[in-house]
């Protein structure tokens, strides 16, 4: 049976002021008055069953989670004590739908993207269940085309082919390369490189194996919690065990190792649709339409004046926000704070972020 989890653990702190610790990212509604987690749960209608819908995410956003998607089964929210990285959220839904359906084939997708069409993004999901199900040790993930030279971004070093569906091997995983890299994978052409979209589909009895290969301390951990599941001591265990598991990104754990691996194949499959991976500021601005300065707004308290290629969002109807002669610059206003900064350093925010957490938290 095919099933599919949602990663929706992330905090999102390269969006503050607007996302914060008791409404991340994902519950925001700023994307034509829905969230991203409204967006990812839409987008496995018709794919999987309601029953094979899961979502990882923190226990404290689970009125929050619920209260959006009213219509997901509450036994299938898998409720992170605390963020333990991407390893333990993905082994985490493996080792529950396993302890079920040993022969689960699993999409792991995210809550951080706008992805379109639709019907596209299904079909790409849905080749990469077939390529598992033909070949159970295979991991697949699925690749972007690069738009830019972005070193925020985990890029795909492409192989040979595999089968006749445009599938490749992966020959390597390059994380989050400096400028002068990105700009060589960029220039290579996405016949070698791709992004790392960080969506994956595998056998769970596949990731299970390779979790206790190259970490053995998570697998333990999640094999314990797995054999609660479902009774009497299924949350005093996950309390226990889930907050002491060794944090670790998949792709460090299992992604780069497999991909030197002669025992399982890494494979991509080169996803063609509009993906937008909203994590900053500036990725959030090409969600919306600018005018012909490139300016884009989000709010009709909004006045520009000789300004360009300026991104402004407010969520208070009572406040106007007015520039004159700004260029390149992101104002964020919201009721508890206001953030102005200049795009090319928006990738601080998220270090800005933990400074006001540390020393005026009401405002984090």
């Amino acid at each position: 049976m095919h099933y599919a989890m949602i990663m929706a653990g992330g905090s999102g702190t390269r969006l503050w002021p607007m996302s914060r610790e008791g409404q991340p990212k994902q519950l925001i509604k700023f994307v034509e008055g829905r969230c991203l987690l409204e967006l990812a749960f839409a987008r496995l209608d018709g794919m999987v069953p309601p029953e094979a819908q899961y979502i990882c995410a923190g226990k404290s956003h689970h009125d929050a989670v619920m209260q959006v998607l009213p219509d997901m089964q509450a036994s299938n929210y898998l409720a992170e004590p605390c963020g333990r990285d991407t390893l333990n959220a993905v082994g985490f839904a493996a080792a529950v739908i396993a302890r079920k359906d040993p022969n689960a084939v699993m999409a792991v997708l995210t809550a951080d993207h706008i992805i379109e069409p639709i019907p596209d993004f299904q079909k790409f999901i849905k080749q990469g269940f077939k390529l598992v199900e033909e070949h159970p040790k295979t991991l697949v993930t699925f690749g972007v085309t690069p738009t830019e030279a972005a070193t925020g971004f985990g890029y795909l070093n492409l192989g040979e082919k595999i089968g006749d569906q445009g599938a490749r091997k992966v020959a390597q995983f390059k994380e989050k390369p400096n400028l002068h890299t990105a700009k060589q994978y960029l220039e290579a052409g996405p016949d070698h490189y791709l992004w790392n979209s960080g969506m994956f589909v595998w056998n769970v009895s596949t990731i299970l194996d390779c979790i206790k290969r190259w970490c053995p301390a998570n697998h333990s951990g999640l094999m314990q919690i797995a054999r609660s599941w479902g009774t009497d001591d299924q949350d005093k265990v996950l309390k226990a065990v889930y907050p002491i598991l060794p944090k670790i990104s998949i792709d460090y754990a299992v992604m780069e190792p497999a991909s030197r691996d002669h025992k399982v194949q890494v494979a991509a499959v080169p996803m063609d649709v509009k993906w937008v991976d909203v994590g900053s500021w500036p990725s959030y601005g090409q969600t919306l339409d600018a005018d012909e300065d490139g300016n884009a707004v989000r709010s009709s308290m909004v006045r520009v004046m000789d300004s360009s290629n300026t991104l402004i969002v407010n969520d208070d109807p009572q406040h106007m926000i007015a520039t004159i002669g700004c260029e390149d610059l992101v104002v964020i206003h919201t009721r508890r704070a206001t953030l102005i900064c200049h795009k090319d350093q928006a990738q601080k925010i998220k270090q800005l972020q933990a400074e006001i957490a540390k020393n005026d938290p009401h405002y984090a």
